[in-house]
């Protein structure tokens, strides 16, 4: 991904994304420098937190990226998958439901998560939810759409 243009984000284009992932995720980002990245050749907004890309915005709505979510645990919104699940989830694949054993009740369809696995903890994609978070856990089914994940360009991508 090669970097178009880099510039510092105003007060209230900040004010906008830890509002949106205070409310949206309960994390509180603690950070001096908040910088917007466009790239040549993809699609993604990415905002650099103190050098580091944790912000991405899809369609048009400020979240976390996987790093984001590793730095910044998320305490809402997430999907927890089994250990079968992982290599699925690394490489790109939508969550189906018999991979999952927890989603957050609060979580409607249509709503960004966070795809954690549940022996580590850690966070592995971001999707778009299919489905509400009560309907999530299952025996058949696709219920979030894999928008980012560990490995892909963004996950990659260093300043």
């Amino acid at each position: 991904m090669e970097v178009k243009s880099r510039h510092h984000l105003r007060s209230d284009e900040v004010d906008t994304i830890t509002t949106a992932l205070s409310e949206n995720l309960g994390v509180e980002l603690d950070a001096d420098s908040f910088e917007k990245v466009e790239f040549d050749d993809s699609d993604w907004d990415v905002v650099l937190v103190d050098g580091d890309p944790l912000v991405l915005y899809l369609n048009g709505e400020p979240f976390l990226t996987v790093q984001g979510a590793n730095q910044y645990p998320p305490e809402k919104h997430i999907v927890t998958v089994d250990a079968g699940a992982v290599s699925f989830v690394s490489d790109g694949a939508d969550i189906m439901r018999p991979g999952i054993t927890e989603a957050d009740d609060d979580i409607s369809a249509d709503d960004l998560v966070v795809i954690n696995e549940e022996s580590h903890g850690k966070f592995l994609a971001v999707g778009r939810a299919q489905t509400d978070g009560d309907d999530m856990v299952g025996d058949s089914g696709k219920v979030v759409k894999s928008l980012h994940h560990v490995g892909d360009d963004l996950f990659e991508f260093s300043v």
